[in-house]
């Protein structure tokens, strides 16, 4: 048995692909009764258009880390953070699971850990895979979403959104048994 789907590849990566992610990503949650959607937003204008798009569903919107950029600083914007939280949604703000102690490795010792080969292996298919899988097992291992059910995971190249993708999340700590299971939009290029 088989069943046929539609992919939406797009031609350059980027913001430019953030509402036709969005509404690709609907649509699908809508065909297979998905109500978990995780989505990456640094500054927070993706979250918020998230929430806008998936009202009524679950949406966690995860954004850097404090000191990510710049040390002590967070880079969401309140204003962002307030519209996100006021549109139903919710905040996740944690260390990346592909960088915290091997980021910290690399940068002392200019070698690879294990985290690092793992999302450049990502990388592979796009930024935004990348970004998917990471931000499905920190939700996960925030407990905002279920371990047990399908989500939808967004993320981008650089700003906006133009991957998503439906996986069925595990916990970091289980990351081989988390499953990409569709494509629904990603870039060509990088």
């Amino acid at each position: 048995m088989s069943e046929v789907k539609s992919i939406t590849y797009f031609l350059e990566p980027g913001e430019n692909n953030t509402a036709e992610t969005l509404e690709a990503a609907k649509r699908r949650a809508e065909e297979l009764g998905i109500k978990d959607i995780v989505v990456a937003s640094t500054r927070g204008s993706t979250g918020v258009k998230a929430v806008e798009t998936f009202k009524g569903f679950n949406v966690i919107v995860v954004t850097h880390s404090a000191g990510f950029r710049e040390p002590g600083k967070l880079e969401l914007e309140e204003e962002a953070a307030e519209k996100i939280r006021k549109g139903g949604g919710k905040i996740l703000t944690a260390s990346h699971a592909f960088a915290g102690v091997s980021r910290a490795i690399r940068k002392k010792f200019n070698t690879l850990g294990p985290a690092e080969l793992m999302a450049n292996t990502l990388r592979l298919f796009c930024e935004g895979m990348k970004v998917c899988v990471e931000i499905t097992a920190m939700a996960a291992d925030a407990g905002l979403i279920p371990v047990d059910k399908e989500v939808i995971a967004i993320a981008g190249t650089g700003r906006g959104a133009d991957t998503a993708v439906v996986i069925k999340p595990a916990h970091l700590s289980d990351i081989f048994d988390l499953r990409v299971q569709e494509i629904i939009t990603k870039p060509r290029r990088r």
